[in-house]
């Protein structure tokens, strides 16, 4: 327990990633898992709290479908793989959202989308419009046209500019670590989970140097960390917790979970496209 209260959340942003969505054997999808998310989601939803779910996964999804074993090289593959993965995923979380009486909607994103001010713009006027109608967003970054050098890279930056756009407060990131360690836990038995970030300084810089846990996501610490700095500095208090139990959500918001928390450390000066432009690759 860290004595604070998310129950107060008006708008989240809830990242999965891939490594969470499949069966780690077969690489198929965990549909237990996918409903439990959908359940927990509409739960929060029924709570009068805006959900976007930003979520990883078409490409692993495709390339099983397509009988591909390996994460593909080819920028060409990947792109095929997503098309395919992508309405494959969207069809499913359609059917298990119906199930709750719940609306979900598909928005695909690309660096352009947060670096042109009219694109910026038009997008965040479709995120206003669909949680006015009550829709919740199932966002992912559009695999299917974007190219190496206009990508995103990893869903964590994605679903931190997501939360900064529509001015989210709270920003899950469900992965397959538990949070910060002091060191790798993987490689130290004496590292020890950190509950609370208050600021992000040299020190906590210091202990991201995990890799990514798996072939089928992208994002290691690093990445979450930089996730961290968009999401905390535009003003939304950021969770990093284990999504092998998609049910840890409703114990986020109880805080009653085990993972960390970075606190909002909003800045005036911060701007989303220069952000973009000086951390991020164009």
């Amino acid at each position: 327990m860290r004595g604070m209260s998310f129950d107060t959340k008006k708008r989240i942003v809830v990242k999965i990633g891939s490594s969470s969505l499949q069966h780690e054997k077969t690489g198929q999808l965990d549909f237990i898992k996918l409903e439990k998310l959908v359940r927990e989601l509409c739960d929060l939803k029924n709570r009068n709290i805006d959900v976007c779910l930003v979520s990883s996964g078409a490409i692993a999804v495709g390339r099983k479908i397509l009988g591909i074993q390996k994460r593909p090289d080819e920028i060409a593959t990947k792109q095929a793989c997503a098309a395919v993965g992508q309405a494959n995923l969207m069809m499913t979380y359609q059917k298990l959202f119906s199930e709750y009486h719940q609306r979900c909607g598909q928005v695909l994103m690309t660096k352009k989308t947060m670096t042109d001010p009219v694109a910026r713009k038009n997008a965040q006027n479709t995120f206003e419009e669909l949680f006015r109608l009550d829709v919740i967003p199932v966002v992912n970054e559009n695999d299917t046209v974007n190219t190496y050098e206009i990508r995103f890279g990893d869903n964590d930056s994605l679903a931190a500019l997501v939360a900064a756009l529509i001015h989210a407060d709270l920003l899950i990131l469900l992965s397959d670590i538990d949070g910060l360690y002091t060191d790798d836990p993987r490689r130290d038995p004496q590292a020890e989970l950190v509950g609370v970030v208050q600021r992000l300084d040299d020190e906590i810089y210091h202990m991201a140097g995990s890799a990514a846990g798996s072939d089928v996501g992208t994002g290691g610490m690093a990445t979450k960390l930089t996730a961290a700095r968009i999401a905390t500095w535009s003003g939304a208090d950021m969770v990093i917790a284990n999504g092998r139990d998609v049910g840890i959500l409703h114990e986020i918001m109880e805080d009653r979970f085990r993972g960390t928390v970075f606190l909002a450390d909003p800045r005036e000066d911060f701007y989303l496209s220069d952000f973009i432009e000086e951390h991020m690759e164009l």
